[in-house]
C-alpha cells in the first residue's frame, strides 16, 4: 500500500490519473491545501477493508497523525471537561 500526498490544484489537474492510481495501484492520496493535509481519496476496496481491518486502521492513523499540523499557540487557561 503507498500512500502519496499531492497538492489540491495538481489533484484537480489530474484527477483522471489519481483515480487509475488509486483504483489499479491501491494508492492512498491525502490531498493538501496551502500544504495543510484536508481529505485521503482511497479505493471503496481499500476503505471496505479499512472498517475490518484494525491493523490497516492503525497505520492509516499513524500517517495521519503524522501529517497533521500541530498548532502549539498560547497556552491553555481552562480546559472544559
Amino acid at each position: 500500500m503507498t500512500t502519496k500526498s499531492i497538492a489540491s490544484t495538481e489533484a484537480q489537474n489530474n484527477f483522471g490519473r489519481i483515480l487509475s492510481d488509486v483504483i489499479l495501484n491501491n494508492t492512498r492520496y491525502v490531498v493538501k491545501r496551502r500544504s495543510v493535509p484536508q481529505v485521503i481519496i482511497l479505493s471503496l476496496a481499500d476503505f471496505e477493508h479499512l472498517l475490518v481491518n484494525q491493523s490497516e486502521q492503525r497505520k492509516l492513523i499513524n500517517v495521519i497523525h503524522e501529517l497533521m499540523p500541530v498548532y502549539e499557540l498560547g497556552e491553555i487557561v481552562h480546559e472544559e471537561i
